[in-house]
């Protein structure tokens, strides 16, 4: 039995003088928490850069109907041109929910109009890197709904290739960049008050004892950490650096899609849990869990050399903490869903084709954020062995 007295105090006696407030606090280094709620600041109040519409095609009214659920159609710089999906009753729900009086019959068609300048992809994701290249290789920027890359380490290159070839901006539209936290934690790394991290986590659980419907049932049995970037945000989100090398653990719930034969990938797991090195030498553990019973959610905790956080609740040493507000919406356009992030990511890629300059998620943050969940199922199916997390940089 563990000795509970210590330095002449005994453990209940010790609880009693110090309360479990102050031991909290002294756990924590004596640092007194400091919330950063961004709604506790004065409103800020959007200024427009242009008066400029600029035409955008819209792709995919699924499931979820994501393509009706990031506000185009809300903001007083688009002109929702068109809009197209495979199935002609959701072509014309899209069209209704997006008050636009033109559809295509396809995303390849839908391309050709030269009117177009930009197509926001909201369609299966095993289809969104061929769509986006698609959409780029004629000519027109584009945002895309999440991952990157379906599994694939080929549409990787080939997507980089694409954005360097033809100069369109590319943008993944990644909900956990522009949820309140993850915004926060990224302010606050920019300020220095991390200092080098140590050690991260992201976290995206989605209890699913039987699968989310999908188009050609794509989302049966899918590896979890092919759908990475709710998670890997919480790092490469916050800090810009990169995971280097991964290992992996993977765990069967017993669900019929992942049993034996059951689904077209040949994954048997419903949860992933990898740890990854980084670029800065510390270590990052994020997961993708389908099988933790009925939780639903997407989160994440930096921790650092000065200082560390969980929610919007700072503890370190920075003082002189950043604003944490996010930039503010047109007035009447919704922040929409996933904590408010799907108004902020349309603001943003707006914002960067009428400023021409590249969007938060560009194609090599989106990468870096998609690519080692691909690599993390790798090491999975081989028993949790280190693998290398390929790099998709500037050259």
């Amino acid at each position: 039995m563990a000795d509970e007295r210590f330095d002449g105090v005994d453990r209940r006696g010790f609880l009693g003088r110090v309360g479990v407030g102050s031991l909290g606090a002294m756990l924590a280094g004596a640092w007194p928490a400091v919330r950063l709620d961004a709604r506790q600041m004065p409103a800020q109040v959007w200024r427009p850069v242009s008066d400029r519409k600029v035409r955008v095609g819209i792709v995919g009214y699924g499931v979820c109907q994501f393509g009706a659920a990031f506000g185009f159609q809300d903001h007083p710089n688009v002109e929702v041109a068109a809009v197209s999906d495979l199935i002609p009753e959701r072509r014309d729900g899209l069209m209704k929910a997006c008050r636009c009086g033109k559809s295509y019959e396809s995303l390849e068609v839908l391309v050709k109009d030269p009117t177009i300048e930009a197509v926001f992809v909201a369609t299966d994701a095993p289809s969104h890197a061929r769509h986006c290249m698609e959409v780029m290789n004629h000519g027109k920027h584009v945002m895309t709904a999440v991952p990157a890359v379906w599994g694939s380490m080929e549409d990787a290159e080939r997507l980089v290739e694409t954005v360097r070839k033809t100069g369109m901006k590319y943008m993944m539209a990644e909900t956990s960049c522009f949820r309140e936290d993850c915004y926060a934690m990224r302010q606050v790394f920019r300020a220095g008050g991390f200092g080098r991290v140590i050690y991260s986590e992201g976290e995206y659980y989605h209890y699913s004892p039987t699968p989310i419907p999908s188009f050609r049932n794509w989302r049966t049995g899918s590896p979890p950490l092919w759908y990475p970037t709710h998670s890997t945000a919480y790092y490469i989100g916050v800090t810009g650096g990169r995971y280097t090398s991964v290992s992996c653990n993977g765990f069967n719930a017993d669900y019929e899609a992942f049993k034996p034969g059951a689904n077209v990938y040949e994954n048997p797991f419903t949860d992933e849990i990898a740890l990854f090195r980084t670029s800065e030498g510390g270590s990052s553990r994020m997961l993708m869990a389908k099988g933790v019973f009925e939780v639903v959610v997407e989160t994440g905790r930096v921790y650092g050399e000065k200082g560390w956080m969980e929610g919007t609740q700072y503890r370190g040493k920075a003082r002189d903490l950043p604003d944490v507000r996010r930039p503010p919406l047109p007035p009447g356009m919704p922040e929409g869903g996933h904590g408010g992030s799907h108004g902020p990511l349309t603001n943003e890629f707006i914002g960067a084709i009428l400023d021409d300059r590249e969007p938060m998620v560009n194609v090599y943050e989106a990468l870096a954020m998609t690519v080692p969940g691909v690599v993390a199922h790798q090491s999975a199916l081989r028993d949790g062995e280190t693998l290398k997390v390929p790099q998709f940089e500037r050259t």
